[in-house]
């Protein structure tokens, strides 16, 4: 079969197009698809960095539930609140030979973090295809001096609202030592 000539030109633009086509930051699934700035983070004094990983069906669904979780590692860097309960029981059943030793080990814990990220962004960006879906590599970094700015506006803003607080409580704890005397007064007669 003879292509015509008057399609030659339109088919040789298909196929070029067709070569050209895709984004060249997705690759085919393989353990060399893992950045090197994700198992060795780099290390600046002047950032705080923090690489995640995420799958989805959607590309940039997976980016943003890694950049979502990239971002949140650096809240924890930057303070977090931690709870945390062990519960360990052990019970020895049966005499002799018969013994048995039960054991029930649990342990959860939380992790509780809130601050305002002025400044964080992604420095880097991978992402692969995964079975059906993607994977994103996603490198966050953050300006330590933005941090340090926004740890210092935070205490700030503690140390003003705890003395606020300290200020009513004194407050609150005079006026019920003047009421006491008061009453104190009128017990005596005076």
């Amino acid at each position: 079969m003879r292509i015509a000539k008057s399609f030659l030109p339109i088919f040789t633009v298909i196929v070029l197009l067709a070569g050209c086509g895709g984004s060249k930051e997705v690759a085919q699934p393989g353990a060399s698809d893992i950045p090197d700035w994700y198992t060795t983070p780099p290390s600046d004094p002047n950032f705080l960095f923090a690489p995640k990983s995420a799958t989805s069906a959607d590309m940039q669904l997976a980016i943003e539930k890694a950049s979502a979780d990239a971002r949140a590692d650096i809240s924890c860097q930057m303070e977090v609140r931690v709870q945390s309960l062990v519960k360990k029981f052990d019970e020895e059943v049966g005499t002799g030979n018969d013994t048995q030793l039960l054991s029930q080990f649990t342990s959860a814990s939380k992790q509780v973090t809130s601050n305002v990220l002025t400044g964080s962004k992604v420095k880097s960006q991978k992402v692969a295809r995964e079975g059906n879906g993607y994977r994103a590599y996603v490198l966050m970094q953050l300006p330590v001096g933005a941090a340090a700015d926004q740890l210092l506006q935070s205490m700030k803003k503690n140390d003003k609202t705890y003395t606020r607080f300290r200020a009513t409580e004194t407050f609150k704890e005079l006026d019920d030592e003047a009421k006491k005397y008061e009453e104190f007064k009128k017990s005596e007669g005076q």
